[in-house]
Formats: structure tokens, sequence, C-alpha cells
């Protein structure tokens, strides 16, 4: 994984690319609390940001994704291939 990972620096890189204000959110959250995750205050619940990325048209992996490749040499890839190789073992070991 990599050293410096921040969810909150991802999220508002993805809003900020898709152009979305904060005030775009406030059907599933208000303004202050999109802030606050932001600015790393507070870390959002699986469900609460599952809504957040369905108003960012991304899927809550790819936020996550772009939250642990920062700082990575490889980036995105370098967490992806650890995670299908992490899913690969578990699969051979259990029955998921």
């Amino acid at each position: 994984m990599a050293a410096k990972h921040s969810l909150a620096a991802a999220l508002r890189t993805v809003r900020k690319a898709r152009r979305l204000s904060q005030e775009a959110f406030s059907d599933v959250s208000s303004r202050t609390y999109l802030s606050v995750l932001e600015r790393d205050l507070k870390s959002p619940t699986l469900s609460k940001l599952t809504d957040i990325c369905e108003v960012l048209r991304v899927h809550p992996v790819t936020l996550l994704v772009l939250a642990y490749s920062e700082g990575a040499p490889d980036g995105a890839q370098s967490v992806l291939n650890e995670v299908m190789e992490e899913l690969r073992e578990l699969r051979e070991s259990s029955e998921i």
C-alpha cells in the first residue's frame, strides 16, 4: 500500500474533475459535511461513500484506488495489481 493515502484528496480531485460544487451533493449530504470530508476531519461510512460516489459518477473502488495510489511509484496500477493478487489468494484459500 502507498505510504500516504488520502480519501479527502481523492474526493476533492474527482469532484473538481467532474466540475461539481459541494452544493451538488445536497441530495446525499450537506455542503458542510462534504467540506469536512474534503478536509479529512471525518471519514464517511461505506453507505455514505456509495451515495457520494453516485453523485460523482464513479465506483467507490475508483475513489479508494485514487486515495491509495497517491504517492505510489506505479500509481493506480500498482494498487490494482495488489488487490487482484489478494483476491486470487483469497479465492484459492476459500470459497468467495
